[in-house]
Order: structure tokens, then sequence, then C-alpha cells
């Protein structure tokens, strides 16, 4: 039985429903994760799909979702670094590889509009860019 410790707004079940069947949302002390399991990874990277976890901070939406994390790391095949990805976090008794990724006042956090579901499609955005440099 997945675990859902703390709710999403009904949008963002909704959306994971549809779209991520395989996903919890756990508490880990005062932190709440939303693990979305069997996420796809494009090619070029040394593995197809990936475990992603979102840290979601008490005020979302109103409170953006930053950055990701990812089990197992992601690598490029063609053995590229990935920039800012040497951190790593203990998500769930895993390592998980931390994407420093972050909004810019370019492209910002608008609540009421942004949601897991704009946020995973970034996350998107971001495996493809690599490639793209």
């Amino acid at each position: 039985m997945p675990r859902r410790d703390f709710r999403l707004p009904p949008d963002d079940v909704a959306f994971l429903e549809l779209h991520h069947t395989e996903w919890e949302a756990f508490r880990d002390g005062t932190t709440n994760w939303l693990l979305v399991g069997q996420f796809a990874v494009p090619a070029g990277y040394t593995v197809s799909a990936t475990l992603v976890a979102l840290r979601i901070e008490s005020a979302y939406p109103d409170t953006q979702i930053d950055m990701a994390y990812f089990f197992p790391a992601l690598c490029r095949q063609d053995g590229t670094p990935i920039p800012a990805t040497g951190s790593t976090e203990l998500i769930d008794g895993k390592t998980f590889q931390r994407w420093s990724r972050h909004r810019t006042a370019e492209n910002p956090w608008r609540p009421g509009i942004d949601d897991v579901s704009t946020h995973l499609a970034q996350v998107q955005h971001w495996f493809l860019r690599e490639f793209a440099k």
C-alpha cells in the first residue's frame, strides 16, 4: 500500500494517478517528500527510468517546489559530467542525487498555476537541456 502521510491538492493527486501511478507522499521527520517511481529519463542517460523525490514544503502550493532528487543517480552515457549534481540526500533510506536547479526571475513559481505537474515538466526540460549545451 503506497504511503499517503500528507495530503496533496486534488489536482496533483489527479495528475499523479493519471500519469505516474507509482507515487507516494511520505513524511520523514518534519519533511514531506513526494516520490514518483518509474519516472521516464530520455535517451542519452545511463538509465531509462528513475525514482524522483520532490520536497514538498508545508506552505505548498503557495511555496514553490525546488530542485529534484534522483535514485539511482543520473549520468550521461557519454561520460560528460552533469553540473550541480554532486550533492546527495538520504531519503527513505536511499542516497538520492540532488539536481540543484532553481526557478529564476524570468521563470518564477506562480501560485495557483504551478504545481507538481509543472515542476515535473521542468524536470523533463532539465534532462533535455543537458544535451543542448
